[in-house]
């Protein structure tokens, strides 16, 4: 494909969107397997049908546009999706296999973060409104995940590295009260 102008690199974009997404369907099921946490899986679970739905919408965007969204290939989601597959194929902890899946599913969100926000970009300045719409809303599925993901992890982690975390925050709300000063510099103490 020549990109000769907006529209052709638009084109492309979702081409490479539409590419990702399939091979994300077709990695999903192998992480739902692997996962050992009940929330990565179902979440796995849940995201696969998601992901199937954001394909539909790259398919309902080709058809407005009178093009094929089939026939490239995403070299950068297929490498991510080789990572992933390392976390899968690994023994050890079954929770630290969790955080590895986790890793790896977050590297492919912010991938497909990147991507949609370009493509949305695109299809804004192109004057196409119901395609950035369209854009916008997997833009969004894709950003809670990311979300769900990182809450996922957090619940995760030792139970002593949580209480470390949140006494370290509640130091540092404790402490900021006592370096405020009044208008006439009095210091305040709690």
């Amino acid at each position: 494909m020549s990109l000769t102008s907006l529209q052709d690199l638009y084109l492309d974009q979702i081409r490479d969107l539409y590419s990702a997404e399939q091979q994300i369907i077709e990695a999903l099921p192998k992480m739902v397997d692997a996962a050992t946490n009940p929330k990565l899986s179902a979440g796995f679970t849940k995201h696969l049908e998601q992901t199937r739905q954001q394909a539909s919408r790259l398919e309902r965007i080709g058809k407005r546009l009178e093009q094929k969204v089939t026939g490239k290939k995403c070299k950068g989601m297929e490498g991510l999706l080789k990572e992933g597959e390392e976390a899968v194929d690994e023994d050890g902890d079954p929770q630290m296999i969790d955080a590895a899946l986790i890793a790896a599913a977050q590297r492919v969100e912010h991938y497909e973060i990147a991507a949609y926000g370009c493509a949305r970009a695109y299809a804004e300045a192109l004057g196409l409104d119901d395609d950035a719409t369209v854009l916008q809303q997997t833009l969004d599925e894709e950003a809670e995940t990311d979300e769900q993901l990182t809450k996922i992890s957090l619940s995760m982690l030792n139970p002593d590295a949580q209480a470390d975390i949140a006494i370290e925050r509640g130091a540092d709300r404790m402490e900021a009260p006592r370096r405020q000063s009044r208008p006439d510099d009095t210091e305040v103490r709690p």
